[in-house]
């Protein structure tokens, strides 16, 4: 059976490297520095240029969402913004939701990994979720790592979901379930 209070409290994860916390507006700020990045476009298929006011009208509405979860990735050390992690769109009956990151700093250090793996055992634990899945583009060799890592499963794909820069990408589909010993 599905927590749905672990949904609506927003809560603080905290790893060894990374600290979780309910993402709010005073993160606006940095995600928008971040998100000019062109390489976070990219990885993220953003082809939408998103304004300061975009983001910080976001970021200030996190906190009331029922459906979702969404976190900012802290680095423990400093409180360096590291980026996001969500889960989203809650189907309470199927038990699952989806899920994304997007680091704006430090990619490729372990950060992700480690966020990635305190999200998926507050879902599974706290929330009660059998699955969670997820989308990556073909081009992300990376993430598709730290996904595997985490105990995502590649379960099918989208063919030239995305055109980027005039080619078509496909996205994989991922899922990772209670069961599967994560």
């Amino acid at each position: 059976m599905v927590n749905v209070h672990a949904v609506i409290d927003k809560p603080t994860l905290v790893g060894e490297r990374v600290r979780l916390v309910p993402l709010d507006v005073t993160h606006a700020r940095d995600l928008y520095e971040g998100g000019k990045d062109p390489e976070v476009t990219r990885l993220t298929g953003t082809h939408r240029v998103h304004t300061y006011e975009d983001v910080e009208r976001y970021a200030a509405t996190r906190r009331e969402q029922t459906d979702r979860v969404d976190l900012a990735v802290l680095r423990a050390e400093d409180g360096k913004l590291l980026g996001d992690v969500v889960l989203n769109d809650l189907d309470v009956d199927n038990e699952s939701m989806g899920f994304r990151i997007a680091l704006v700093a430090e990619q490729g250090e372990g950060y992700g990994t480690e966020a990635i793996r305190l999200v998926l055992r507050y879902a599974f634990d706290v929330i009660g979720l059998h699955r969670v899945e997820l989308e990556v583009y073909d081009f992300n060799p990376r993430a598709i790592a730290s996904y595997l890592k985490c105990g995502f499963v590649e379960e099918g794909r989208k063919r030239d979901a995305l055109r980027w820069d005039g080619r078509w990408h496909d996205a994989l589909l991922m899922g990772a379930l209670r069961t599967d010993n994560i």
